[in-house]
């Protein structure tokens, strides 16, 4: 049986009780933000993967901690070590993941409307990947393109727990299996589904295969 891994796409404005169940640092870390806009974004993220974790668990929200790994990716505290989760958030969305077997990464991205995607892609991506950007028919196409890779990257690095920029240059096209450069190691990668506008990818620690299990707004 193909291990599982939970993933639930929430909106920012998700009417979920979040303020009450931060801990002291991550309200420190919401009050930091001096954007209202991006203070609830937090604060709503970081809510809504305290009240999944804790209901995959059965455990109350309020009571979880999450510590630097060897790599600086947050990871829960025992007695819940065994429980692996991540979390991404981009312009109206937000996605978590939680997977109970193996470590895991999601990320989201809107698609980045007038930036400059093919030049971003020569810097950082493989030739092959950043000549596949720059030949899309148009703007869309190529905003999609990178998008498309970009989540790819990211949820491997997320999963490893390394910084993205040393990992940018992995390749990812047409690969369900790929090899994170910093900290080294094989991860298995899929896309999510997502609405319009936007690309999300997860990733599992391990090249064996893995079943996505995909939940909205009404889960939460």
């Amino acid at each position: 049986m193909s291990d599982l891994v939970r993933i639930w796409v929430v909106p920012v404005d998700a009417p979920a009780e979040c303020d009450g169940i931060l801990d002291e640092n991550d309200r420190a870390r919401a009050a930091a933000f001096l954007d209202e806009r991006d203070r609830q974004r937090f604060t709503t993220a970081h809510g809504a993967l305290r009240i999944l974790a804790g209901r995959e668990l059965g455990v109350a929200p309020e009571k979880l901690t999450w510590t630097p790994g060897r790599y600086g990716k947050p990871e829960l505290v025992a007695p819940w070590s065994g429980l692996h989760t991540s979390l991404s958030h981009s312009g109206d969305l937000i996605a978590v993941a939680i997977s109970t077997g193996r470590p895991v990464g999601v990320d989201i991205q809107g698609l980045a409307a007038g930036a400059d995607v093919v030049g971003l892609a020569e810097r950082f991506f493989p030739p092959d990947e950043s000549a596949y950007v720059a030949a899309g028919r148009d703007a869309a196409t190529r905003a999609n393109r990178f998008a498309r890779l970009w989540v790819r990257k990211e949820a491997v690095v997320k999963a490893a727990g390394g910084r993205l920029w040393p990992n940018l240059k992995i390749p990812v096209r047409g690969r369900d299996v790929v090899d994170c450069a910093e900290p080294p190691g094989t991860y298995r990668v899929a896309a999510v589904t997502v609405p319009d506008g936007y690309h999300a990818a997860v990733a599992l620690a391990g090249p064996a295969p893995f079943a996505i299990q995909a939940t909205g707004l009404a889960s939460v």
